[in-house]
């Protein structure tokens, strides 16, 4: 290689080294490891204050009270070990001071005392919180600009929520009576199936009514586990997809994927115990929409409320239309105390969450359906002369009459008219 070109190739790796060290410590490298070390706090405190009701669900899930100032009070640390950290390294060790020499001490303009004492702290305090403030607002864009991925939409509409019955075969044709009579519509022709993945045999059939639909099945066989215990079955668009949304959410499939003479079924388990049918069908049914929407009444406890509300509207698509700390619990045969109710729509239908300590008098806890109907006396007196039980009289809380009634065969269901617009 001539010498001159090897000249300019050493000429330029010097160059180049002296660059690469010079921006090692220089302010942006400074300012990328400072953002590394305060993007996790920053983050954080910034998606709890976007955030407030995930903050406040964080804090009931521990079983922290009261859940609102506490999850307020963590939002400042989160963005307040930021500058901490970045002003950690004041605290680092540093390399001891150069020596001068006595030509750099004679060439170098001296500082007056004052400058010397106050200039850099100066300076670095003003890069500090430069440095700071830049972190903060690039760590607040990631925040906005990258949310959670959302589950993929599987739910059909509110019509297709069934609720599931199950009777004794002798009271089948009783039940259809009396319900079709409450509240009207009709059922389809009985048939014999097996709808479980292993041996059993049942009567079932579809009554559809406008205030809501139920899937009743008369086992023949003795009914296999877990069946029985799913509250309804929701339409999906997709099984595959539905049961892959149903993990992400949080729930358990209890029961995998199955065939059924019309399509596919699944059973999940939501946090809290709370177990659902999923369902598809090979050709898609056309149902006509309720009248009005029938709410599905879950019961939970205090300690897994906040992880079912997270699970179930990621899965649902839905959201809370109110959250009520102090509801009468006269609702939930409890008169002169409060409770809290959490009432959600999604499009798979209206859910209505009853937070307890589980010290319930009977029937209450028993009935997963709520029927809304225009006139409560009205259905109460054609529920009675079909031989429908009244367990619980009417009565009037937040805006709503309700009873409680029992169908031959044992079914427990709440009924009620409302007085206001839902919820």
């Amino acid at each position: 290689m001539p010498c001159s070109l090897m000249q300019t190739t050493a000429s330029f790796d010097r160059r180049l080294a002296d660059v690469a060290q010079s921006a090692r410590g220089g302010p942006a490298a400074r300012f990328i490891a400072d953002l590394g070390l305060c993007a996790a706090c920053l983050q954080g405190g910034f998606r709890k204050s976007m955030g407030f009701s995930g903050a406040v669900a964080e804090m009931r899930r521990f079983g922290l009270a009261p859940a609102a100032p506490l999850a307020a009070f963590a939002m400042p640390p989160g963005l307040c070990m930021a500058p901490l950290r970045s002003s950690s390294k004041r605290f680092q060790p540093r390399a001891p001071p150069r020596r001068e020499s006595s030509r750099d001490a004679t060439t170098r303009s001296p500082l007056p005392a004052s400058n010397a004492r106050h200039k850099e702290p100066t300076m670095r305090t003003h890069r500090r919180f430069f440095d700071l403030a830049a972190g903060l607002a690039l760590t607040a864009g990631l925040a906005i600009a990258t949310p959670a991925p959302a589950l993929d939409a599987v739910a059909v509409a509110p019509e297709y929520d069934i609720t599931h019955v199950y009777v004794a075969p002798e009271d089948v044709d009783a039940f259809v009576q009396s319900f079709t009579a409450t509240f009207g519509g009709q059922s389809t022709k009985q048939a014999i199936a097996t709808v479980t993945p292993t041996p059993s045999s049942t009567s079932t059939q579809l009554i559809q009514t406008p205030a809501g639909t139920v899937s009743l099945f008369g086992f023949r066989t003795p009914i296999p586990y877990p069946f029985g215990s799913e509250r309804n079955g929701y339409l999906v668009t997709d099984m595959d997809a539905a049961i892959v949304a149903a993990r992400a959410a949080g729930a358990d499939v209890i029961v995998q994927p199955f065939p059924d003479p019309i399509g596919r079924d699944a059973v999940v388990q939501w946090p809290g115990g709370v177990n659902l049918q999923l369902y598809w069908h090979f050709k898609k049914p056309s149902y006509a929409p309720f009248r009005t929407v029938p709410e599905n009444r879950v019961y939970v406890s205090p300690d897994r409320v906040a992880a079912f509300v997270q699970s179930f509207l990621a899965f649902s698509h839905g959201h809370v239309i109110s959250d009520t700390s102090d509801a009468d619990a006269a609702e939930i045969g409890s008169r002169s105390q409060v409770y809290r109710r959490i009432r959600i729509e999604s499009p798979f239908g209206r859910m209505q969450l009853m937070v307890t300590d589980g010290h319930l008098p009977w029937p209450y806890g028993r009935e997963t359906t709520g029927y809304e109907v225009d006139n409560l006396d009205a259905t109460l007196a054609r529920a009675t002369a079909a031989h429908v039980k009244v367990l619980i009289a009417p009565f009037v809380a937040d805006g709503r009459n309700s009873a409680i009634v029992e169908f031959p065969g044992g079914y427990v269901a709440e009924i009620h008219a409302n007085s206001a617009r839902y919820p």
